[in-house]
């Protein structure tokens, strides 16, 4: 194609972030519906990039190339897996939701001061977050990939900062020191991962001689390439320890939950359900494709670390009495997955991680803007200030039943599908790993269930009688990701159909096949 299709796609959101950021600051509500257009417009164009992707084609498609710091060997390379395609798709598709629930979360920042737009500033982050998201998930040039994995960090840092959730029980200056932490310990975490990958990107350079996937996997394939078996190790460790904190898996974990309980509810969907799953993207692009040996190498180790994240995220979300950290916590457990099916080195279990990216993606975004449309209600994130609440607001609660038990994989919803196909890809290769995985679905209907019981059944406790229900832009945020949870959870072959052939690409890559089952012979 003679046109930049993905170059658009991400260039897009971002030129809307900076429109979005001019408009004056009394026109708050004209910044509010630019925003949403060009998201919705962002949308139409990844769906053209979904429909002209074609899965029994090249690997990567509607790829751009052109020169970019010719000294260094650096390009501006893109080009769209299934996998990548499948993840752009999610992105366009939550952030006009992220936009809609977060509509009024800048409102109460707004002051008579010239200089100060909250909200142009709210939705021009936003819109840059989904652009630079974007472009990662299309770069084939790493060097190009380091800088999108970087910068994304500077909005994300102002967004849990400068917007975070009002739903405290505490003075507002304690809310605010809770909030400037959670940001600075999002930042130095994953500051610290980038530093160590930039080390593994410039010793990639120095050993390959170029940046580009596609040039280093030619010279992979015709033997010019070649790599110390020491020095393949450390680099994969460089790349591995960056994505392992962006995703995030234990025990890097920590600063998940307070970023995720701080930030304005729309954030923490935008944390969980879009930026991380660069990491776990990358593992599959990056680590199994640069280092194919030194991923199979660490294989044993990173499937422990995956099956602590499952069963320790899901012990933690039991134990929980804030909703908001419950649902970050069952998100630790859920990356445990994803990374679980990436390294056992089956079909069945990365095309199940893919899938599980996005159908976590969905199920999260369904049950954590419920949940705080409950918050911004009773103005608090305590589990034990809600009782009785499908008595007075049965919709919402209907809602967040719904979304609860697609977090659970409940069959019939999306998330089922990805995580059966997990959990038959951990057991065929590693039997025992899939046993001890099982434990985080039996802990997942435990907190889900617990959580439904104690908010929305029994008396309505005080505060609670007067809640109203969902309103028609709350139900235009919460039902069409209830109809793709469903639809989905019955019908996956679109997606299926996109992923499994870059899956197969990716066990070509690490020279791995599925094991065949033992069948006795008919006597």
């Amino acid at each position: 194609m003679s046109f930049p299709l993905l170059t658009a796609t991400a260039a897009l959101p971002a030129i809307g972030a900076i429109a979005t950021a001019a408009v004056p600051a009394a026109r708050r509500t004209a910044a509010k519906w630019l925003a949403l257009a060009v998201s919705l417009a962002t949308l139409v164009l990844a769906g053209i990039v979904f429909a002209r992707f074609e899965p029994g084609g090249d690997r990567y498609q509607l790829t751009e190339s052109h020169a970019w710091i010719k000294d260094f060997g650096v390009r501006y390379e893109l080009g769209v897996d299934g996998i990548g395609v499948a993840l752009l798709a999610l992105t366009a598709l939550l952030i006009p939701f992220v936009i809609l629930a977060g509509w009024h979360d800048a409102d109460v920042l707004e002051t008579n001061s010239s200089r100060w737009r909250p909200t142009q500033g709210f939705f021009a982050l936003i819109l840059m977050v989904e652009a630079m998201v974007i472009l990662s998930f299309v770069a084939t040039d790493v060097f190009l990939f380091y800088i999108l994995f970087e910068a994304m960090l500077i909005p994300m840092y102002f967004l849990i900062g400068g917007f975070g959730d009002r739903a405290h029980s505490g003075s507002d200056e304690n809310a605010a020191a809770q909030r400037s932490y959670a940001a600075v310990k999002f930042l130095l975490y994953n500051l610290a991962g980038g530093l160590i990958m930039l080390a593994a990107v410039i010793g990639l350079y120095v050993v390959a001689g170029s940046f580009s996937l596609s040039e280093i996997a030619e010279a992979r394939a015709n033997g010019s390439l070649d790599m110390a078996t020491s020095t393949e190790r450390w680099l994969f460790l460089g790349f591995f320890f960056a994505f392992a904190v962006k995703a995030p898996l234990w025990p890097l974990h920590t600063w998940l939950p307070n970023a995720m309980g701080e930030a304005t509810t729309p954030v923490a969907v935008l944390i969980t359900a879009v930026v991380d799953k660069v990491g776990t993207f990358a593992m599959l692009r990056f680590c199994l494709q640069l280092f194919p040996e030194a991923s199979k190498w660490a294989t044993p180790v990173i499937l422990v670390l995956a099956l602590i994240s499952i069963v320790y995220g899901a012990l933690l979300a039991v134990g929980q009495r804030d909703i908001k950290r419950l649902i970050a916590y069952a998100s630790i457990s859920h990356f445990g997955f994803i990374v679980l099916g990436i390294f056992a080195m089956t079909s069945q279990g990365q095309s199940g991680a893919t899938l599980y990216m996005v159908n976590h993606g969905l199920s999260t975004a369904a049950l954590m803007l419920v949940a705080g449309f409950l918050i911004t209600r009773r103005g608090s994130r305590l589990i034990a200030d809600y009782g009785g609440v499908q008595k007075v607001a049965p919709v919402l609660a209907g809602t967040f039943l719904v979304g609860g038990l697609a977090t659970l994989s409940l069959p019939g919803l999306a998330p089922f599908v990805s995580e059966f196909l997990v959990l038959v890809g951990a057991f065929s290769a590693y039997p025992v790993v899939g046993i001890i995985a099982t434990v985080g679905i039996v802990l997942a209907a435990l907190y889900v269930l617990v959580l439904y019981q104690r908010t929305m059944t029994g008396p309505v406790r005080e505060g609670i009688g007067g809640m109203p229900d969902l309103k028609v832009r709350e139900l235009a945020v919460a039902l069409p990701l209830i109809a793709l949870l469903i639809f989905l959870g019955v019908f996956p072959q679109p997606l299926t159909e996109v992923v499994n052939p870059a899956v197969q690409h990716t066990m070509h890559d690490v020279q791995k096949k599925d094991p065949q089952p033992e069948v006795e012979a008919a006597k």
